[in-house]
């Protein structure tokens, strides 16, 4: 047995025992629970030396994300990289030159954004996955930091002034439910208010001249609001003239906008008007409005305008796929730009003198890392060069993108990754969170290490209710429709029990968060096409997730899945919970769950657990960070899920020969 973590699991009982259907109702099952260091194990097997051994070298892949420049381009970079358990931020002062990390703590740094003068920057961090992030100004000069929020709060969307003497950011301070606007004073001054309402707001953008602050006010996915805030005018209250820009008839999705640079105007991004999000362009005044991708019928996306206002960068989203684009603002025109390999573009910078771009790229064969480009040169500069555990990840397997149709003939995109070997491959559906999050074909070690070493074909699945391929397909769950997207896996199978290449009787479920509740309800609905399911964070009732996730969620989880206080919606919400339905859930489970998790409570996770094992004795493997939130942040516990997870793909997947299990094999469709 391998020391240091993988001994956390010495000693535990497969959960996997040899019954029979019949004899499972009887069966007094005796939970095997362990509790190492931060980590609950309960039924879950011990990792041989081998497992351990074989998912090492995937488990050191490391990433770069860029946090933006600091002031000019000669003085570097900010990035965001892992060397020890978590991620960190760090300094890179030429292309590939050295990291030099400037923070050092148990927990991760969850985002860092850089003072105009590039002499000190601002920093987010939680306390054990709990996303109460409290944000704290570290000085270059010195390399001393202090906190600059309250450190109860929940404290979000960091914004320097242009002047960069003070900074804007949202925050719960006032009544732990509503986030409002806030302006910080580095001088320790009183902070100023800006909003003080009901709901979700954030600051976008300062005014070229530090007077005005661009807000926007989230209601839902599908609705928006954007407010200007004049902060030399100031009511009897304290608060600043907030004044609603571009008031729409219809219900409209802003996700991004920027004042233009001579203060007249502002860049939006929308879908007022269109089934995409597309670039436009209005003056304060509403007029000389006017839509500056209209023939672009994808998602754009990243909206960033360098300082001197001459250049303007935004990302289509085609298909999943980034494609960055540079507009030249006095002209109109698209600028030429570096040709990239097929990926996803995040994280747009300008420099300070608007003549380089910076940006994050991942893709299938490539980990995330930094790089930039001179405005209107297409020579591409590589910042960071993230190791990858010296694994060759040019032949890493690249994901095909297949379409099926769904029981209403309704088209869904999937990423599908070919596993090794001959004959039928069992398969690995893995679902997105979200729900209007969006499948990516990003770099993933651990999916190359199903396909490759384990000979698992893994399918990801955009499901209706997706993001990216326009709002009539983001609605397609909504409301009573929820199950809508559950039926898509269903079509899924459907469509693997076509493929000569794939095995329909040897197939397992796994998400995370809303990908979760998706494993969980596949799982009620699909159980006998099934092998088993690995629900991470997953929501199990949505009565009981809506009543206790925390307050400042509440109103927006509401607003995508029901309200529960309304007596019909309540009923409809617990008969599709997998909670309500769990007793046709006879197939093995595999659940994991942060104790802090603030999005989807532990409650969640451990009544599924309890009452799985309550239904004829099922199976279920549980593993719970004491110090996790909404997933594994600490590379020290991901590792143990990771093997944990390949050791259940294993035993239900792969060597099905070798391990008895709680019921017969899935029957052929």
């Amino acid at each position: 047995m391998s020391k240091g973590i993988w001994g956390l699991l010495l000693g535990l009982t497969s959960a996997f025992v040899a019954v029979t259907a019949d004899a499972a109702k009887d069966a007094q099952h005796t939970v095997e629970r362990i509790e190492r260091g931060n980590l609950v194990l309960e039924d879950l097997p011990p990792v041989p030396d081998e497992i351990a051994e074989r998912t090492y070298r995937y488990q050191q892949t490391r990433s770069a994300v860029l946090a933006g420049w600091l002031g000019r381009a000669e003085d570097g970079l900010l990035i965001s990289t892992r060397f020890g358990d978590t991620a960190q931020v760090h300094r890179v002062a030429r292309p590939e030159g050295m990291r030099s990390q400037l923070t050092f703590f148990a927990e991760p740094v969850s985002s860092a954004l850089p003072s105009p003068d590039g002499r000190s920057f601002l920093f987010t961090k939680d306390s054990g996955g709990d996303e109460f992030y409290q944000i704290h100004h570290f000085d270059l000069s010195t390399g001393d930091y202090k906190l600059v929020s309250d450190g109860r709060s929940r404290n979000t969307d960091m914004l320097w002034s242009n002047k960069g003497d003070v900074f804007a950011y949202s925050t719960t301070r006032r009544n732990g439910r509503d986030t409002d606007v806030v302006i910080g004073h580095l001088d320790g001054a009183p902070l100023q208010r800006v909003s003080q309402r009901e709901g979700a707001w954030a600051p976008l953008d300062f005014s070229p001249d530090d007077r005005r602050l661009l807000l926007l006010h989230y209601i839902s996915i599908n609705q928006s609001e954007l407010y200007i805030a004049d902060l030399s005018k100031i009511d009897e209250e304290g608060l600043p003239e907030l004044t609603r820009f571009h008031e729409t008839a219809e219900p409209v999705s802003f996700t991004n906008a920027r004042f233009s640079r001579d203060g007249r105007g502002v860049y939006t991004v929308s879908d007022e008007a269109s089934d995409f999000q597309r670039l436009r362009y209005e003056k304060l005044d509403g007029s000389a409005a006017r839509v500056l991708t209209d023939k672009v019928e994808w998602d754009v996306e990243g909206l960033e305008i360098s300082r001197r206002g001459s250049y303007l960068a935004y990302i289509v989203n085609a298909d999943g796929i980034s494609e960055l684009r540079v507009m030249n603002l006095k002209t109109g025109k698209l600028v030429p730009v570096p040709k990239l390999p097929i990926g996803v573009v995040r994280g747009l910078s300008f420099d300070a003198k608007g003549k380089q771009l910076a940006f994050s790229l991942n893709s299938a064969r490539s980990p995330t890392d930094v790089f930039s480009f001179e405005i209107g040169s297409k020579a591409l500069k590589r910042w960071t060069r993230s190791e990858t555990g010296g694994l060759d990840a040019s032949r890493f397997i690249e994901p095909e993108l297949v379409h099926f149709n769904s029981f209403d003939d309704l088209r869904v995109p999937a990423f599908y990754y070919r596993g090794v070997g001959e004959g039928p491959r069992p398969v690995l559906i893995q679902i997105h969170g979200g729900p209007e999050a969006q499948a990516l074909p990003t770099f993933n070690p651990l999916i190359e290490f199903y396909a490759r070493e384990l000979g698992i074909s893994v399918l990801v699945p955009n499901v209706r209710g997706s993001s990216g391929y326009g709002k009539r397909y983001l609605e397609l769950d909504n409301g009573r429709k929820r199950e809508d997207s559950v039926r898509d896996i269903g079509a899924l199978l459907d469509w693997i029990a076509r493929q000569p290449e794939l095995d329909a009787r040897r197939v397992v479920v796994m998400g995370g968060s809303y990908g979760g509740y998706m494993t969980l309800a596949s799982m009620t609905h699909f159980n006998d096409r099934l092998r088993g399911g690995i629900d991470i964070v997953g929501i199990s009732n949505f009565v009981s997730f809506l009543t206790n996730t925390q307050d400042y969620r509440r109103d927006l989880r509401r607003a995508e899945y029901g309200d529960e206080s309304d007596p019909e919606m309540r009923s409809f919400l617990e008969s599709i919970s997998p909670l309500t339905n769990a007793a046709r859930i006879t197939r093995p489970m595999f659940i994991v769950q942060g104790a802090n998790d603030p999005r989807v409570p532990r409650s969640e996770a451990e009544q599924m657990v309890k009452t799985i094992r309550a239904n004829n004795g099922g199976a279920v493997w549980y593993l719970m960070a004491k110090d996790e939130g909404h997933g594994f942040a600490k590379k020290a516990n991901r590792d143990v899920y990771n093997n944990a997870v390949v050791m259940f793909l294993k035993q239900v997947l792969v060597d099905v020969d070798k391990y008895e299990v709680l019921v017969e094999p899935a029957p052929a469709p």
